[in-house]
């Protein structure tokens, strides 16, 4: 049996804080990378492998992705409780166009186009991890039928990039998410953490991915080891003022991860520089040493 693909479902909806500071000035999915926008390449990429109807999931600075309806033609669905929920809350917004459908995360860079127009089976896309990994792990039966799922492992193959549902995983990883959606705790589950507390009703393949066919980018430093242009410019209106305010090249700034305030939501960045912690609040600019109040 095979499944004609129906559409894909791209989620956009949050906050992607680790790619500090860039994630405070523009949605991750809409960072250019080696001259052409995530989002823009891998709706591209779907297009040109024969799945025409895009639904993007928005929710931080929704208003940037509204320029898609017009240039590509997508359909936009807004998460209003991106930033309480997971991205569960996102597949929950979408419900109504899931079938056989592509779930991808809008940060994602395939090298090759990973998608076609017709899918053999249900698939959780993956990569091998060589060594010691913190990745989502994966077993499998004799056939690839995923049997576990574990965060962290050795030498395994573990969760990146797109997902393929059919209608009847659709219909119900839905039911599931309808049962416990009010339940406590289900707020911060991300939708892999509910499909992996449901494997023997849930089942999807693993499908093998070559290393550097799927790519996702965390941190500004992975962003500049791939692309270069990231080193001294990176388009940042912050890392401009911090160079400045340092009298350094943007590349002396490394090392930016997110501080947070309550409820999760990014409210700085820490960063590197001359052997120093720093600190950089999103309000107002303001920088301070790590150990200074």
């Amino acid at each position: 049996m095979s499944f004609i693909v129906d559409n894909a479902v791209i989620l956009a909806a949050g906050f992607s804080s680790r790619l500090a500071p860039l994630c405070a000035e523009r949605p991750k999915a809409l960072i250019p990378v080696r001259g052409e926008v995530l989002i823009e390449r891998q709706i591209r990429q779907l297009r040109e492998a024969g799945v025409k109807d895009v639904i993007v999931v928005t929710g931080y600075k929704k208003e940037a992705f509204e320029y898609l309806r017009d240039k590509l033609g997508v359909i936009l669905v807004e998460n209003p409780e991106y930033a309480r929920r997971n991205n569960h809350s996102s597949i929950r917004a979408a419900a109504r166009y899931l079938g056989n459908s592509y779930i991808c995360s809008s940060d994602n860079y395939f090298e090759q186009n990973p998608f076609e127009n017709r899918v053999d089976a249900p698939y959780y896309a993956a990569v091998y991890a060589a060594g010691q990994t913190r990745e989502w792990c994966l077993t499998t039966d004799r056939e690839d039928w995923i049997t576990g799922v574990t965060v962290g492992g050795h030498d395994q193959w573990y969760m990146l990039g797109h997902v393929f549902w059919n209608a009847d995983f659709a219909r119900t990883f839905l039911s599931i998410l309808d049962a416990c959606y009010d339940a406590p705790g289900t707020e911060g589950l991300l939708w892999e953490s509910i499909y992996a507390a449901h494997l023997d009703r849930l089942k999807l393949k693993m499908r093998r991915y070559e290393q550097n066919v799927i790519r996702e980018f965390d941190t500004l430093d992975e962003l500049r080891e791939f692309d270069e242009t990231y080193r001294n410019d990176t388009g940042s209106p912050l890392m401009e003022s911090l160079a400045r305010r340092f009298g350094c090249p943007q590349g002396a700034i490394t090392g930016c991860r997110p501080w947070h305030v309550s409820g999760g939501q990014p409210g700085g960045f820490l960063f590197e520089h001359a052997g120093r912690t720093y600190r950089c609040r999103y309000a107002d600019g303001q920088v301070k040493a790590a150990d200074e109040r």
